[in-house]
């Protein structure tokens, strides 16, 4: 149930961070920098849920 609960929280963060760079941080010198680290956390929530689902975890 813990690792649910980090996975809906690196989602969320990612999401948030997502939905800044495409508002008010558009311009911004490193927004690229901010959507590389929105990646990496989702594939890092991805990495986990599927260790989850495949009994890994």
């Amino acid at each position: 149930m813990a690792l649910w609960l980090v996975v809906l929280f690196i989602v969320l963060s990612a999401t948030l961070i997502l939905a800044l760079t495409l508002g008010p941080l558009r311009t911004a010198a490193n927004v690229r920098v901010l959507r590389l680290f929105v990646g990496v956390q989702y594939a890092a929530a991805a990495l986990l849920a599927g260790a989850r689902l495949l009994g890994s975890a």
